[in-house]
């Protein structure tokens, strides 16, 4: 999607264009051409010949690729403009402009997790402050079209990976994004394999906070956030905003007695606090969980900073809902709590729902993109009723239980066929619950190992859960293997 929205704007603007890909799908291959854009399809493993007869000016590059792919390298090393389709829409934002003539203010989202619920609580926050907003970016809505939306916007709420970051990261002076207002929830070990290091990971999150105009939302709790901040090249006047789930201080968004309240955006700050909703009611719509609130704190003081009222986003919570595979309760039933957390993806993630659950029997394993899973282990793993090992590198968490929490009973799923292993997760746990308590999926890990996303590995996890309640009861499913 987005690479077809680069083609399709650059063609539009008039530019030669040529697409470079592995594969296309047949939509895409049978459309490029419609365009007016060329288009080579083929290994990238090397630089195509085609690419260097073409002799681009710029290359926009999706944001699967690495810096270190081969193409990436020839492109800095021949002095080729390296651009990713933030930069460009950012570019062409004055495509379609408000009313008074400005293009739509632009809020920056990243963090290691809760990016796509924060994306979201914030657009649902301002419509209900009465600005047309539009989640867009890494959420699935490339920017792209957002920007050339035809109705145009007033706030273009942009999810950001650190892999888009990396590339906005290259961007020259006049490509620079200059954000109304800009977060990094939160930071942790990830896609390291990508980046080559943890230092570099850091450092493409904290290009978020680049040249930001109004507002720097950092996590009180995530010293690293502030520090991003502290080293930021802002613009004059920018305020640094924070935010956890302690008495806020002045400038800060937290909790008092129950009450979610914020002390930055009122005028007398240093002696009184607006109320925004309570974790009672938060509570009452599912909405409780401490990263979850943590969230909505996030997503408070960026709306806050552009002026949606407190009883807006009290509203907004109301009505609001997690996407599937966030913290979702799937199935209460014969005793047992069913819980699809399959986005957590890594150990940061992972950590938040333990949590949330502590005493919970843990699914955990998958791809671990190069994090090791260790100091989760050792940090919460321990409180977990049990274990239950999937995915392909099954030796490392195995060996972490041993090492780190060797009192915690550990039970390995082999790979097998995909459609089975939720299946013989499900039957082992139930076992182990025998009537009471909670099974949580919350992997650690990505899921491409064994399933096609996280969608995927919870859609299936859902699936065994419903199958395994057809079948009567947890008596049903038979005496789980010996721990290892």
């Amino acid at each position: 999607m987005t690479g077809f929205s680069v083609a399709d704007t650059l063609a539009e603007l008039g530019a030669d264009v040529l697409v470079l890909s592995e594969s296309a799908e047949e939509e895409y291959e049978r459309l490029l051409p419609v365009i007016g854009a060329g288009l080579e399809l083929g290994p990238l493993a090397e630089v195509p010949a085609a690419l260097v007869d073409f002799a681009p000016e710029v290359i926009i590059a999706s944001p699967g690729f690495a810096p270190s792919h081969p193409v990436i390298r020839w492109a800095q090393e021949s002095g080729v403009a390296i651009w990713g389709d933030v930069e460009l829409a950012w570019r062409v934002r004055d495509k379609v402009v408000r009313a008074d003539g400005t293009p739509a203010e632009w809020v920056l989202i990243t963090g290691t997790n809760g990016k796509t619920t924060t994306t979201q609580l914030t657009a649902s926050l301002l419509v209900q402050g009465g600005l047309r907003a539009a989640p867009c970016g890494n959420i699935g809505v490339p920017v792209l079209d957002a920007v050339r939306g035809p109705a145009g916007f007033d706030v273009l709420v942009v999810e950001l990976s650190s892999h888009q970051l990396w590339y906005l990261g290259q961007s020259r002076p006049e490509g620079e994004l200059f954000p109304y207002a800009a977060v990094c929830l939160n930071l942790a070990d990830d896609h390291l394999v990508w980046h080559g290091s943890a230092q570099a990971y850091r450092d493409a999150k904290a290009v978020v906070y680049r040249n930001t105009r109004v507002a720097c939302v950092y996590n009180k709790a995530d010293d690293a956030t502030r520090l991003m901040v502290e080293e930021a090249e802002v613009v004059e006047g920018a305020r640094a905003i924070g935010f956890d789930l302690g008495i806020p201080g002045p400038s800060d968004l937290g909790i008092v007695e129950g009450l979610v309240v914020d002390r930055a955006f009122l005028d007398d700050r240093a002696r009184s606090a607006l109320e925004l909703t309570t974790v009672a009611a938060l509570d009452e719509v599912g909405l409780a969980a401490p990263h979850i609130v943590q969230n909505i704190l996030a997503a408070s003081a960026l709306a806050r900073s552009l002026g949606v009222e407190p009883e807006a986003i009290h509203d907004a919570l109301q009505s609001f809902r997690l996407d599937a595979h966030r913290i979702q309760v799937i199935a209460r039933h014969a005793g047992i709590t069913w819980v699809d957390d399959s986005k957590a993806t890594n150990p940061h993630a992972a950590a938040s729902s333990l949590r949330a659950y502590p005493g919970a029997v843990w699914i955990v394993g998958g791809d671990l993109k190069g994090v090791d899973i260790a100091d989760l282990v050792a940090d919460v793993g321990a409180t977990a009723r049990a274990a239950v090992v999937i995915g392909v590198e099954r030796a490392s968490v195995v060996a972490a239980f041993r090492r780190h929490a060797p009192s915690v009973p550990v039970f390995e799923v082999d790979a097998g066929e995909t459609g089975q292993v939720m299946n013989r997760v499900v039957e082992i746990a139930s076992g182990i619950v025998d009537g009471e308590g909670t099974v949580l999926l919350a992997p650690a890990a990505a899921s491409f190992d064994q399933f096609s996303s996280y969608a995927d590995r919870g859609h299936r996890f859902a699936e065994a859960v419903r199958d395994w309640i057809d079948r009567g009861s947890a008596d049903d499913a038979g005496v789980p293997p010996s721990a290892l």
